[in-house]
C-alpha cells in the first residue's frame, strides 16, 4: 500500500514509520504544519523531520509554510473549535496531496498523541477520506507514544513541549502564571 503520513513532528512519526515498515507499506511523509509558531520553531521541527525521514530512507514532502490562511481560519474561533479547525486544515491539505499523487491511503501522526482529541481527529479523517476518495488508514498510534519518544530522545531528536500554535504557547504561559499565583497565595496563608 502506498501510504501518505501527515507528520506533525519527527518524534511522533517514529512509531507510525516503524509500523509502516513492519507492514511493508510504501510510506511517505507530508510535513504540512502552518500552525507552528514562531517561524524558527517551524524550521527546527521541519529540519528534525527531514533528518529523521532521511535516516529511515523515506520520502518527505514539504509544502510551503504559509501561516496566513491558518490564522484566518482559526483566529476567530473559540478555543474549543480552534484545534478541530487546525487539524482539519492540515489534514485536508494532506489528503488532497494524497489524492493528487496516487496514494492508496493516508494517516496522521496526530493519532499518536495522548494530548490530542483522538476521536475528533479520526472523524475528520473519515470525512476527508469519503470526500477525497482516498482510504483512511486508521491505527491507534498512542500505544507506541512513550517508546517512540524514548527512542527520539535516545537519537537526540528535538522534542518540543507544545503543539506548535501560538495559542497553545499563550495558554501554557497563562496556566503557569496561574499556578505560580496559586502557590504564592498558599504560602501567604500559612
Amino acid at each position: 500500500m502506498k501510504l501518505l503520513l501527515h507528520t506533525c513532528c519527527a518524534p511522533c512519526a517514529v512509531y507510525p514509520i516503524l509500523e509502516a515498515k513492519r507492514k511493508n507499506f510504501a510510506a511517505s511523509g507530508f510535513f504540512y504544519n502552518p500552525n507552528i509558531h514562531p517561524p524558527f520553531e517551524y524550521e527546527r521541527r521541519k529540519k528534525e523531520a527531514e533528518i529523521f525521514f532521511h535516516s529511515e530512507n523515506i520520502p518527505l514532502f514539504l509544502p510551503e509554510y504559509d501561516t496566513r490562511d491558518f490564522f484566518k481560519k482559526v483566529s476567530s474561533r473559540a478555543a474549543v473549535l480552534r484545534c478541530p479547525e487546525c487539524w482539519f486544515t492540515r489534514l485536508e491539505k494532506s489528503v488532497s496531496f494524497a489524492a493528487e499523487n496516487g496514494f492508496d491511503a493516508f494517516t496522521t501522526t496526530l493519532l499518536g498523541s495522548p494530548y490530542q482529541d483522538h476521536g475528533c481527529i479520526r472523524k475528520i479523517c473519515a470525512g476527508l477520506s469519503e470526500e477525497k476518495g482516498v482510504e483512511f488508514y486508521y491505527s491507534d498510534y498512542r500505544i507506541g507514544f512513550r517508546d517512540a519518544h524514548r527512542t527520539a530522545r535516545q537519537r537526540g531528536m528535538y522534542c518540543q513541549n507544545y503543539c506548535g500554535c501560538v495559542f497553545s504557547i499563550i495558554e501554557r504561559e497563562e496556566a503557569k502564571a496561574a499556578k505560580r499565583k496559586e502557590k504564592k497565595t498558599v504560602v501567604a496563608k500559612t
